[in-house]
């Protein structure tokens, strides 16, 4: 029996989950694999999925890893579909937000899910082993760590390569690669700022962290536009302030949740060190009897294609495509998880992008000049990917660089 890959889409869609809570999701994974008469592992790195396929030789040929990421963010839809989510959830710090699939998550999973499909119902054409890995809580940039550290590379067959892809807001129909960095590394920090709170109406008895931030947030914009080169790539964004639960009340702390983006570790070690420089000396300025507290909430490396794998998958998608369907999307400032199977297994990696608007929309847009307002991004309550042609051609996509290793 076929999945019917829209129908699971539109499920998935409508029923997201937040990162490690992807429960409902994984079990909608491991029914189909199990009806594809495959075995299947799930709870790997809490709520992470993996099965393996094997080809008409068993034992024999390469090892290819195919990944997709599964878990929703704390977004309100906003799209107007029939199937929209209304779902909400519970995030870390125990709030109840809304669920959406903002970032296409739910076409990643339905993607590999028909590309399994399809490899099982071919395996007598090619030789080797397919490990295809459904991953939790990409967006907190820990789900692959965790499958990691509950050994997922151990128990499951050495990769020789690792493929993975991303929808993004191209026309559907095309496909985004290039050799080298494809994604940018970035951190995740959090900064606590310490003041002396008091009555609102005695501000000269305090020293306010609420100021102290605004002014730090504001000189934090001066690493992009004063301290870099303009040549150069480098993001710093202050994603959330949180300080304060009354108008009259001076509050003890302030704190500032930042994400930092870069190509690579030169580039890291330059931002992070202008980043707490900025932190200490506006912390001072404000005469602060506390260092800021600086944590890092997450690391992640540069998304780093391997340049002869990239090279194969490139020539393999015109061949399959037609050369105007593949494209150099340049380096995204986004970041990923995903490299580090390749990292930890020593393997290439070739992760792509492929297009989820319709073609039309954004020929429109970009004659008129408007994509950056008419075309949704991922992360925003408007991202909804046109179902098709993007999702067949997702699952073609992942059949398509697999056979290229496969045979």
């Amino acid at each position: 029996m076929s999945i019917d890959l829209e129908s699971l889409y539109r499920d998935l869609h409508r029923h997201p989950e937040l990162s490690f809570q992807e429960t409902r999701t994984a079990g909608v994974i491991v029914r189909h694999l199990t009806e594809l008469g495959l075995e299947v592992e799930e709870g790997v790195g809490r709520t992470g999925v993996v099965t393996v396929v094997h080809g008409s030789a068993p034992g024999e040929g390469p090892v290819v890893w195919l990944r997709a990421d599964m878990d929703a963010l704390p977004v309100e839809e906003r799209t107007g579909l029939d199937y929209a989510s209304t779902a909400r959830g519970v995030d870390p710090s125990g709030t109840e937000v809304p669920v959406m699939h903002a970032c296409g998550h739910d076409m990643h999973v339905a993607a590999l899910l028909g590309a399994v499909e399809r490899l099982v119902a071919t395996r007598e054409e090619w030789s080797g082993t397919v490990v295809a890995v459904f991953q939790p809580a990409e967006e907190y940039g820990a789900g692959s760590r965790a499958m990691i550290s509950d050994g997922v590379l151990e128990r499951y067959p050495k990769a020789d390569i690792v493929l993975g892809q991303h929808v993004t807001p191209l026309p559907a129909g095309i496909v985004g690669v290039r050799p080298g960095t494809q994604m940018a590394a970035s951190d995740g920090l959090s900064v606590v700022l310490h003041g002396r709170g008091g009555h609102g109406s005695r501000p000269q008895a305090t020293i306010d962290p609420v100021v102290m931030a605004a002014a730090t947030v504001m000189r934090l914009q001066t690493i992009v536009s004063r301290e870099t080169d303009p040549r150069d790539v480098a993001v710093v964004t202050v994603g959330s302030i949180h300080a304060g639960l009354k108008n009259n009340i001076i509050p003890a702390e302030a704190k500032l949740e930042l994400s930092l983006r870069y190509p690579d570790d030169e580039a890291r070690d330059r931002v992070l060190e202008k980043v707490e420089r900025i932190v200490r000396a506006e912390a001072m300025a404000s005469g602060a009897e506390q260092t800021p507290t600086i944590s890092t909430d997450h690391t992640l490396p540069p998304t780093i294609n391997d340049e002869d794998a990239t090279a194969r998958v490139t020539a393999a998608f015109e061949r399959s495509f037609g050369q105007d369907s593949v494209v150099d999307p340049g380096m995204f400032t986004g970041s990923e998880d995903v490299s580090w199977f390749a990292r930890d297994a020593g393997a290439p990696l070739v992760f792509w992008f492929w297009g989820g608007v319709d073609p039309q929309a954004y020929a429109e847009a970009e004659a008129a000049g408007t994509l950056e307002r008419d075309i949704p991004t991922n992360h925003s309550p408007f991202f909804a990917p046109v179902l098709q042609p993007t999702l067949s051609r997702g699952v073609d996509n992942l059949v398509v660089a697999a056979r290229e290793f496969l045979g």
